[in-house]
């Protein structure tokens, strides 16, 4: 049996999650990750070892995961930054997925999103099929993953609506607010990405929990469970991503694109299959009241500052 398997991004967030759950299977994790400069000493790596993710140096890539038996791949971007848009993490990803063949990796199993589609309106979309079609056209053993919204640990979309419950005085739902979601708790999806890396079938698993609430049930939800007194309104769509890029602008950081928002709004953060994660999500909301939303999570932060 390989020694090793590769987790992208082990420091991040759903990537952490896959990292923690494979050293408790006793499996020795390598993570290739854009910032290894954030690991200042080999301790800090909480017992990961550390390449970097360098697309431009497929050699490298393949020499660093030689030897191990699965890649979790994690890496995507949510939205165009600088000269990095959605067919450029579509490119680098295709190049990851090669340097893992020429590497001899037994199975790639990889972090996709919920409705994916070639023809989808949204980059983001139409990049995550591509991606899955990249995969298949390999023909290596392979599982996918499609998650739609994580929540758990140190997420960041839950927290930071209640956050914004707990500091603003009114709060706006786009539209009817009656489009639903299937969050999936981040240590759910780390148990099936380790599943799917002990399997041999090829397969696609939509990674949801148990519950699908409407958004704005769930904004109720949160709301209740903060004690806020922030009152919900319902506001034209429209408005949603102008109201979002003002805030972020106030925060310094992305707190949701219009893609994000339409595409929730049209229910692709929705699946009409069985739950494969098992967590509650109202009941972590009820667990986590009196920490959640307690501090902002700023995103650019965490990934570029």
């Amino acid at each position: 049996m390989t020694g090793f398997d590769v987790v992208t991004g082990a420091f991040s967030y759903s990537g952490a999650a896959i990292a923690r759950e494979l050293q408790a299977t006793g499996r020795r994790v390598r993570t290739l990750t854009g910032h290894p400069g954030r690991v200042p000493e080999p301790g800090a790596a909480g017992g990961i070892e550390v390449r970097p993710l360098d697309f431009a140096d497929p050699a490298a890539l393949a020499e660093a995961m030689r030897g191990a038996g699965t890649l979790y791949n994690t890496y995507w971007v949510r939205f165009a930054r600088g000269d990095v848009d959605h067919p450029v993490a579509v490119t680098r990803s295709r190049v990851l997925f090669q340097a893992a063949v020429a590497a001899g990796v037994r199975r790639i199993v990889h972090v996709s999103i919920t409705n994916p589609s070639a023809g989808s309106p949204y980059p983001y979309f139409r990049g995550k099929a591509a991606v899955e079609q990249a995969l298949r056209d390999l023909g290596v053993s392979h599982a996918v993953l499609r998650p739609a919204i994580l929540f758990g640990g140190d997420g960041v979309l839950l927290n930071n609506i209640a956050w914004l419950l707990r500091r603003l005085p009114v709060f706006a739902v786009g539209g009817t607010g009656e489009y639903r979601v299937r969050p999936i708790h981040v240590d759910d999806l780390a148990r099936l990405a380790v599943r799917a890396g002990d399997s041999d079938a090829t397969e696609v698993i939509d990674a949801v929990g148990p519950e699908r609430p409407t958004f704005l049930a769930l904004v109720q939800t949160i709301r209740a469970a903060v004690g806020s007194r922030s009152p919900l309104v319902r506001v034209p769509g429209a408005l949603i991503p102008a109201a979002a890029q003002l805030l972020g602008l106030a925060l310094r950081d992305t707190l949701l694109t219009a893609e994000e928002y339409q595409a929730m709004a049209d229910g692709l953060a929705d699946t009409d299959g069985p739950a494969t994660g098992e967590t509650s999500l109202s009941q972590w909301i009820a667990d986590h009241k009196d920490t959640l939303g307690r501090v902002y999570a700023n995103e650019l932060t965490r990934h570029f500052r």
